[in-house]
């Protein structure tokens, strides 16, 4: 499964997404709580964030930060590599197993994230933002659905 970017489509999807990486944990961390509060079944997986109501209480979480950091770091990786499909699906496939297998995350979840991920850039950056980084967030929940399957979900 190979990925076609156009140099031009890599240029703009980093663009985009170093507006928003430049504040990797509190861009992170502000994804995360909204997912927590839009779609509160998620906060399920997370057994340490079960106890948190208010956003506000989640923001100021060093595990909810740190996950938010994680979660961006990963893909700030991935986002390195969209010119090289064996060394993107070398970050990605690693860490979908683990959800798959380990965590038993449902992989509608990334989906979730990746929507949140798309607003925020919109809302902060504009809908150009949005729409340069659009192509590899569905690359990453393709090739993310993908690993899920092999792992027999």
């Amino acid at each position: 499964a190979t990925m076609s970017f156009s140099e031009a489509e890599v240029q703009s999807a980093r663009g985009a997404w170093e507006k928003i990486y430049v504040d990797a944990e509190d861009n992170g961390t502000a994804v995360l709580v909204r997912m927590f509060t839009e779609h509160p079944d998620t906060k399920a997986y997370f057994t340490h964030f079960t106890g948190m109501d208010s956003a506000e209480e989640m923001k100021q979480s060093d595990q909810v930060r740190g996950h938010g950091k994680k979660v961006f770091t990963a893909i700030n990786d991935m986002v390195q590599h969209l010119d090289n499909t064996e060394a993107f699906l070398g970050i990605l496939n690693p860490l979908g197993k683990k959800h798959a297998t380990q965590l038993k995350i449902d992989p509608k979840n990334f989906k979730i994230i990746c929507d949140i991920i798309l607003q925020l850039m919109e809302e902060k950056f504009g809908g150009d933002c949005k729409a340069s980084f659009e192509k590899v967030t569905n690359e990453i929940c393709t090739h993310l659905n993908n690993v899920y399957k092999e792992a027999g979900w």
